[in-house]
């Protein structure tokens, strides 16, 4: 697409203009400067070929697979050769790389082999016998066989325990008999498997003499190896176009009396002995840390898609000029209206705030990985609880975040070229997928009732939660609207809620309900606990980051824009949750104006910095794809240009004018 090249006069202005260096918040945001400089020198060499806007809406379905497996193909390809270049002995960089923000350009469509890399090949490692890896493991990480992980059901998704696909063993033939008894248990949504791989991690329970033993993962061959074909007893197919995400190829998966020998189960842990004995794993929730691992990168992809979609907007809302503030002067740059800024600077401040949550989030799965290597399982329940409701939180608000985003930029947001549209179906669906979020939400809940009844025993919590401890006997909140003083309002009111909501499960249990009953009807203000919950972990992380020894040593300048972001985003969450914080805390009327005042006044302080703290997101033109968001600011020449893409654009009068337009018009109706 050809444009420009030279930078749009406001968005030269608003950098000019900025209070502090963005490049300094870059290295923040990326993790250290070595990070951001690994980024871009990555990016450098593998998208010196990529175009900035990638409009594929036009093609066919089949063609829209076949392009997205040729660009997987040809990303793994690059990718491959720059890991030989880098570190030939090595095998770490072309996965993640695979899965990172590179893969926004170099697959637009959708990876499909995000499955094959992020649980199919872990599973193997972290599930599998050392047996079971060295012969399909190893073959696996490089692409020899492709894979992916089947475990929702047409009929079950985040209910695991009502998975119907079942594994019975047959100590006759020492093998397991696997089998989709009814429609319903047929898989449904694995990435990959409707045509482009040959194995899959089938989840079944398992079934030894007609016993139930639960859930179990068992590695199936699901096609011929040459021929690509699928094997006896095996109904493989692709799912149909969907929202987004229209290259991953998701598909479902028949079965009917497909036998596997006993070794293809997944033994590290559960295990069956070829007389049928079984040997439970030391810690069921074992089983479900792929699952953990997937809801740790949704957090990632939340706040990095929030971002993108804040940088987008940002941007063309520096540069499109519109409704004059004083009737008598030019059109101002609609980032000058306070309107605008309430509908933008609050979702950039969340993507930084889960931006920050996400690396103490990773900190926890990597500690946690360690301790159970050490047989500790002592971890598992608290990052259960964090991953769950950090993966909720994070889908909801990124996914109404971008949809606010695309809005603020009127009409143009309704583009396909602006990219709102993927970046929106990317993200939307994960409020569903790896754990539904009321679901999630649910379980948090479930946890924090748990945890309550620790706190009434006067037992230690784990330290995500130990807030509850220290606010139990509190029956009053002294507010002074201090930044400590929104934390720890959020946790009383955190607290509070808890307590009333178990008093409330209680109360149903005593009248006689049974608990799953009694849990039920108190499922409203479960997903209430949980969700504030979350909120207290994402804003006392945020403060602590911003206000600890971490950025010490960073300039006067960053740290007031940072300190500027939390103010906002603590108003922002305050005034969210007014309604819970109304019930336990006696604010004045003029307590409530003074948090209107403070966020009016955060905003202008924002305004000239807008432009730089999206700067500082550091995305490549080719990764944004959008024609409002690319850095040099051309709107509305990549607006026109795309256009001409259109293949209704392709020839003067289309055949439809002679075929139905013209006869209808002559037609005198």
């Amino acid at each position: 697409m050809s444009v420009n090249n030279s930078i749009n006069v406001d968005l030269l202005k608003e950098r000019q203009n900025a209070s502090f260096d963005s490049e300094e918040l870059a290295a923040v945001i990326w993790q250290g400067e070595n990070q951001l400089q690994m980024k871009r020198f990555f990016e450098k060499e593998l998208l010196s070929d990529a175009d900035d806007l990638h409009i594929y809406e036009y093609l066919p379905y089949e063609d829209l697979y076949t392009k997205a497996l040729n660009d997987c193909i040809k990303a793994a390809e690059k990718l491959k050769k720059l890991q030989n270049k880098l570190n030939p002995d090595g095998n770490e960089i072309y996965p993640a790389l695979m899965l990172g923000p590179l893969s926004e350009s170099l697959m637009p469509l959708g990876n499909t082999f995000t499955v094959h890399i992020l649980m199919f090949t872990r599973a193997l490692k972290s599930h599998g016998t050392d047996e079971l890896y060295q012969k399909f493991g190893k073959r696996a990480d490089n692409f020899e066989i492709i894979g992916t992980y089947a475990q929702t059901e047409l009929g079950h998704g985040t209910n695991l325990k009502g998975l119907e696909t079942r594994a019975d063993y047959d100590r006759k033939t020492d093998e397991f008999i696997l089998n989709t008894p009814t429609l319903s248990s047929y898989k449904w949504w694995p990435g990959g498997l409707g045509q482009s791989v040959n194995y899959c991690i089938v989840v079944a329970q398992l079934y030894i003499n007609n016993e139930s033993k639960g859930i179990q993962m068992f590695l199936l061959q699901v096609r011929d190896e040459e021929t690509h074909m699928p094997l006896p007893g095996i109904d493989i197919g692709d799912i149909g176009k969907k929202i987004g995400f229209n290259g991953v190829n998701n598909g479902f998966l028949g079965l009917k009396h497909v036998r596997i020998p006993r070794t293809n189960m997944l033994m590290k842990n559960s295990k069956v002995l070829s007389d049928g004995t079984f040997i439970q794993s030391p810690k069921s929730q074992l089983a479900y840390l792929p699952m953990v691992y997937v809801r740790c990168m949704v957090v990632f992809n939340a706040g990095y898609h929030l971002a993108l979609a804040a940088t987008i907007a940002t941007r063309y809302s520096a540069v499109r000029r519109q409704s004059p503030i004083n009737p008598d002067e030019p059109e101002p740059q609609i980032l000058d209206h306070v309107t605008q800024q309430h509908k933008l600077f609050p979702e950039i401040a969340t993507a930084i705030a889960y931006n920050l949550s996400v690396s103490k989030l990773n900190q926890h799965f990597q500690d946690t990985s360690v301790a159970i290597k050490k047989n500790d399982f002592s971890r598992l329940e608290e990052l259960h609880a964090l991953a769950c409701t950090l993966k909720a939180s994070s889908s909801y608000d990124a996914t109404a975040g971008i949809e606010r985003l695309r809005l603020a930029c009127g009409g143009h947001g309704y583009l396909t070229s602006s990219n709102f549209g993927n970046i929106y179906a990317k993200i939307s669906v994960t409020c569903t997928y790896e754990g539904e979020n009321t679901v999630l939400y649910l379980q948090v809940g479930k946890i924090l009732m748990k945890k309550w009844a620790d706190v009434l025993a006067e037992k230690q919590l784990m330290p995500t939660m130990s807030y509850l401890n220290d606010w139990k006997n509190s029956k009053t909140f002294n507010w002074n609207g201090s930044w400590d003083c929104m934390i720890k309002a959020l946790q009383f009111v955190t607290t509070k809620k808890t307590e009333i909501t178990f008093s409330h499960y209680m109360r149903r249990l005593k009248m006689g309900q049974s608990q799953p009953i009694a849990l039920n009807n108190t499922g409203i203000e479960l997903i209430q606990v949980a969700e504030l919950h979350a909120c207290v972990f994402v804003a006392s992380n945020f403060f602590t980051e911003v206000t600890g020894d971490a950025l010490a040593k960073q300039s006067n300048e960053l740290r007031a824009v940072l300190h500027n972001l939390l103010e906002l985003f603590l108003l922002k969450t305050i005034l969210r949750y007014m309604n819970f914080i109304l019930l336990f805390i006696n604010l004045t009327d003029a307590d409530v104006t003074d948090l209107q005042n403070r966020l009016e006044e955060v905003l202008k302080r924002l305004r000239p910095d807008a432009v730089a703290i999206c700067d500082s997101f550091d995305f490549h033109d080719s990764v944004l794809q959008s024609t409002l968001g690319a850095y040099d600011g051309n709107v509305y020449e990549r607006i026109y240009a795309a256009a001409k893409q259109s293949s209704l654009n392709s020839q003067p009068v289309p055949k439809s004018f002679h075929t139905h337009l013209k006869p209808f018009m002559q037609g005198k109706l």
